[in-house]
């Protein structure tokens, strides 16, 4: 049965991942500006996180990675915790977790530019499917949150951006993965790209309906789904966690729709398949080649 716990695992972090978007709107209702919903989702964060490290003594890193640390939070915290909450409320949760997982294309074109890794037939099919899917995605999306009959552009670049944001964290954990236990790394990429994000956000009074969205936020659809995903990597390949993880979308989609009615229309839905069609695509390609030994969703979202 480790094998079915191990897949339980692996859905229990997806479906909190999921619920970022829809937690984010719940915010956003009760007067949260998104820089200020990505900013409070980083500080309680970095109360998990950092108090783990600061059990487990892991908190020291050399200084000579420093700057390299600082560079990670500005990209992996304030872009991409900002750009997601951006794209959260111009363009709707189901929109922004679908254009989050066109971050498996944009670690593939990085891959083949920094670690000179081949570019195969499945990983130019992937990439095609995440273009055409994108681009109907952004024709056919959720019309809750539609001005005018489009979607927002900033709403999609937005959800582009914070997808290869969430790709660097792949090439920043090649570089730190065996140097530094995730929570080190936390305890201080998530307090930099806060420092990064305060001068962007105003701050004012919240409901305890505000706070109880950004809590859950940090603690369950963070923290928490991250704890969940390395548990179920004990008992499953990294390949297949990540192909189940791909449930993300789905569980903000369904959330989305029944929670704030948003929804795509069939062309919506049928660029949406493309991307996870895209990501089953190089995970398959990536285990052939056995390129698949650091884990796909190395950091917690």
């Amino acid at each position: 049965m480790p094998v079915l716990r191990g897949y339980l695992y692996i859905i229990a972090a997806a479906v909190l991942w999921g619920m970022i978007g829809p937690l984010a709107k719940l915010a956003f209702r009760e007067g949260v500006e998104p820089l200020e919903v990505a900013f409070w989702r980083a500080f309680f964060a970095w109360l998990c996180f950092g108090g783990q490290a600061v059990w487990l003594r892991k908190v020291r890193v050399r200084r000579s990675d420093l700057p390299m640390l600082a560079l990670f939070g500005f990209t992996g915290v304030f872009l991409f915790y900002g750009s997601y909450q951006i794209a959260v409320q111009m363009g709707g949760a189901a929109l922004a977790s679908v254009l989050l997982y066109t971050a498996p294309a944009w670690v593939t074109l990085m891959a083949a530019i920094f670690f000179k890794e081949r570019m195969t037939p499945p990983k130019w099919t992937a990439l095609g499917l995440t273009l055409v899917g994108v681009a109907l995605v952004s024709r056919g999306s959720a019309t809750a949150v539609i001005s005018g009959g489009q979607v927002s552009l900033l709403g999609i670049g937005c959800g582009l951006l914070a997808g290869f944001c969430y790709a660097l964290y792949y090439i920043f954990g090649k570089v730190f993965a065996d140097r530094y236990a995730a929570e080190t790394v936390f305890l201080l990429i998530l307090p930099m790209g806060g420092v990064f994000l305060t001068p962007w956000v105003t701050f004012g009074p919240k409901s305890a309906a505000a706070w109880a969205a950004l809590l859950s936020l940090a603690f369950f659809s963070t923290y928490g789904a991250y704890h969940f995903y390395y548990a179920g990597l004990k008992h499953l390949e990294a390949g297949r966690a990540a192909i189940t993880a791909t449930l993300e979308p789905v569980v903000a989609a369904v959330v989305a729709y029944f929670w704030w009615g948003e929804f795509f229309t069939p062309l919506g839905y049928a660029g949406a398949a493309m991307i996870l069609a895209a990501v089953a695509i190089m995970i398959r390609d990536n285990l052939k080649q056995k390129d698949a030994g650091a884990d796909a969703r190395p950091c917690p979202e």
